[in-house]
């Protein structure tokens, strides 16, 4: 690595929790598509399989700030560890039921269980780093490295498991998620040298979420989280539209492969502009590259206009972590982070229920402009609350 990333990795123990957590959080990108496919492929249905995806998120949404202060109070060995054994079982659950053809109640009974146990990774892992490097300028340059590594995961996630369902099975993707959240979250638990201490005795009242500009950010990432959701059901149904249902992987690949572009670029600058300021031009600039793509009829020119649109997310996520790393205590740093996570989660269930049936109803392509729509509420949340934004400290 180069430039302000040369030397990150250089202190004890950075490598493994840093390889442990791609690994454990590799299915965050694979696990809604996967039921996606999975229940489509059994039933015929966007509308039930954006349902199914839909309750997995809520679930996972609801519970995520309830772990993660857990975490906070306990340490993240003790929680994540039994956490992902309850989240594998119910997983294993959901597909033994949908191949036996369980009552369509029990799959959505499993998937509130298996999201509820879910662990949101990125988040603890950026503690690791806010705890190893506070105060120090290359705390930016690591949020800017995990958000890169967030959008490897969704370039080769989603085609990873669009290419196990379709080609081989439709229940390899899910296995090959379940096996890496297991190892992974489990390496990364093992790892508790570079873990945030337990701060006992610390007075703990209160959430993150009652921190104006903290529930200023949730709210423009559950706009966020809906774009995402309805973007990766409208792109299955669009590719299957055209005949090509594996290529709706490639598609999402290239959608967060802008991401990843501008996420190397970002990390490696240093910027004088205004946190804030920076929080609410990405969600502009995200808007306006979402706004071709309902208008769009032909695979290769899709790629590309997703491409682009992409190239607003990492920025925005980074400076997302960096406001909240600013504006929360650190003793409810992990909550405060996975608010984020949550936000996202809820919108992502939002986004998958309303695209399935907006696409079943009207069709991939003008199901699209829902997708438009979130973007520009997203950018309107972000306008309107940017005040609640300023931080107590220098950089800005």
């Amino acid at each position: 690595m180069v430039g302000p990333y040369r030397g990150l990795f250089s202190a004890p123990g950075v490598k493994g929790f840093v390889v442990a957590g791609f690994v454990g959080r590799m299915p965050m990108s694979m696990l809604g598509i996967g039921v996606i496919l999975l229940i489509q492929n059994l039933t015929g249905s966007y509308a039930l399989a954006g349902a199914v995806a839909a309750t997995f998120n809520v679930s996972f949404a609801v519970a995520g700030p309830v772990s993660a202060r857990l975490v906070d109070r306990f340490g993240q060995a003790r929680v994540i560890v039994p956490l992902v054994l309850m989240h594998g079982a119910a997983l294993t659950a959901m597909m033994l039921c949908a191949r036996f053809g369980t009552p369509r109640w029990v799959l959505f009974a499993t998937g509130v269980t298996a999201g509820a146990t879910a662990i949101s990774l990125g988040s603890l892992v950026r503690a690791r780093w806010s705890h190893l490097l506070t105060g120090s300028p290359r705390l930016h340059a690591a949020f800017s490295f995990e958000s890169v590594a967030d959008e490897v995961i969704f370039v080769t996630g989603p085609a990873l498991v669009t290419l196990l369902a379709t080609m081989i099975n439709p229940y390899a993707g899910l296995i090959v998620a379940l096996t890496c959240t297991i190892g992974g979250t489990i390496a990364f638990a093992l790892q508790r040298g570079t873990q945030p201490p337990v701060r006992h005795g610390e007075r703990r009242s209160g959430s993150p979420i009652t921190i104006p500009g903290v529930a200023l950010l949730s709210g423009s990432f559950l706009a966020m989280g809906a774009v995402f959701g309805s973007v990766d059901l409208i792109t299955v149904a669009f590719a299957d539209e055209h005949g090509a249902k594996p290529v709706a992987g490639l598609l999402l690949g290239a959608f967060a492969g802008g991401s990843l572009v501008s996420g190397l670029w970002y990390g490696a600058r240093q910027w004088k502009v205004s946190l804030r300021l920076r929080f609410v031009r990405a969600l502009a600039v995200f808007a306006l590259g979402l706004a071709p793509i309902a208008l769009i009829g032909d695979l290769r020119v899709m790629a590309a206009a997703l491409f682009l649109a992409g190239l607003a997310i990492s920025p925005t996520i980074i400076t997302g972590y960096t406001l909240i790393e600013q504006l929360v205590p650190a003793r409810l740093l992990t909550e405060g982070m996975a608010w984020i996570s949550t936000s996202v989660g809820f919108g992502v269930a939002l986004g998958a229920w309303a695209g399935g049936r907006l696409t079943d109803s009207f069709g991939a392509s003008n199901a699209y402009g829902f997708s438009f729509v979130c973007a520009l509420l997203a950018v309107a949340i972000g306008i309107g609350g940017s005040a609640w934004l300023r931080t107590p400290v220098a950089q800005q």
